[in-house]
C-alpha cells in the first residue's frame, strides 16, 4: 500500500547532460514511478493470486551453482543520484526526511513483517533492511540463471521485489522461499505470498511443489487476495 510522504525542504545537486542542476527531494517520489515503469516481457495481470499461482511452472530447484549477488548487478542502481535502496526507504516509510544526498536520514516504518513500529534513523540503518521478496539465490535457483544480466539486474532494483522491512526478520528469513519461511506478522501472509507470486510470474520464475503447497495453505484463507500490479 502507498502512503504519502514528507520530505525535507533541501535541494540535491546532481550533474544531468554535463550540467550542475539542483533539484527538489520531491523528485524522489517522482523517480518511484520512473522506476517502477522498467518492465520486463508480460505485464502482471489483475486477478486473484490464486489463479496466478496455478500458471506458475512447478519445478525442482536447481543447482546454487554460479550464483552470486554480483549476477543481479553491483549493488542498488542509481537514478539521478538516489540509489534504489532510499527511492523504497522513501516509498515505505512515514515522514521520511531526505537530506541533500538523496539519502533518507529518518522516518518510521509500519513493519509488515513483523508488524512492529520501527524508528529509522541513518546513524542505526541496519534496523531497516531491503528486502527482495523473492530472495535473489532463490530466484536464481527457479529460473533466474537463464534470463540476461540486464533482465536480472530489473529484478534486483524492481520496487515489485522490494520492501522495507525489520533487519532481524530479514537477516532470519535469509534466502528461505514460502515453504520455509513466512512473516511472523499473520495478516500480512496472503500479501506476501501473492507479491511473491507477481514477481515469479513476472520474471517467468518456476516454484517448487514445496512452495506450491506452502502458498497454496496460505491463500486458501483468502482466496480472492489480489496479486500487486507491475
Amino acid at each position: 500500500m502507498r502512503r504519502r510522504r514528507n520530505v525535507a525542504a533541501a535541494t540535491l545537486l546532481v550533474v544531468i547532460g554535463g550540467i550542475l542542476t539542483f533539484i527538489s527531494p520531491q523528485i524522489v517520489h517522482e523517480l518511484i514511478g520512473e522506476i517502477e515503469t522498467a518492465t520486463l516481457g508480460e505485464q502482471v495481470a489483475d486477478g486473484p493470486a490464486m489463479i496466478a499461482l496455478e500458471e506458475l511452472e512447478v519445478k525442482g530447484r536447481a543447482p546454487k551453482t554460479g550464483y552470486s549477488r554480483g549476477e543481479f548487478g553491483d549493488g542498488w542502481a542509481t537514478v539521478l543520484g538516489c540509489t534504489t535502496r532510499n527511492i523504497i526507504l522513501h516509498r515505505d516509510l512515514d515522514s521520511a526526511v531526505v537530506d541533500d544526498e538523496c539519502r533518507v536520514v529518518s522516518g518510521t516504518l509500519q513493519d509488515t513483517y513483523t508488524g512492529e513500529t520501527i524508528v529509522f534513523s541513518i546513524e542505526n540503518a541496519s534496523t531497516i533492511q531491503i528486502d527482495h521478496v523473492v530472495a535473489l539465490s532463490d530466484a536464481w535457483q527457479k529460473g533466474a540463471q537463464l534470463l540476461s544480466a540486464e533482465q536480472r539486474r530489473r529484478l534486483a532494483n524492481d520496487p515489485l521485489e522490494l520492501l522495507a522491512v525489520s533487519g532481524p526478520a530479514n537477516q532470519q528469513k535469509g534466502d528461505a522461499d514460502a515453504a520455509t519461511w513466512l512473516p511472523s506478522n499473520k495478516p500480512f501472509r496472503c500479501q506476501y505470498v501473492a507479491r511473491q507470486i507477481a514477481i515469479k510470474k513476472k520474471y517467468r520464475l518456476w516454484v517448487t511443489e514445496a512452495e506450491k503447497t506452502a502458498m497454496t495453505k496460505v491463500l486458501s484463507r483468502c482466496p480472492e487476495e489480489p496479486i500487486p500490479g507491475s
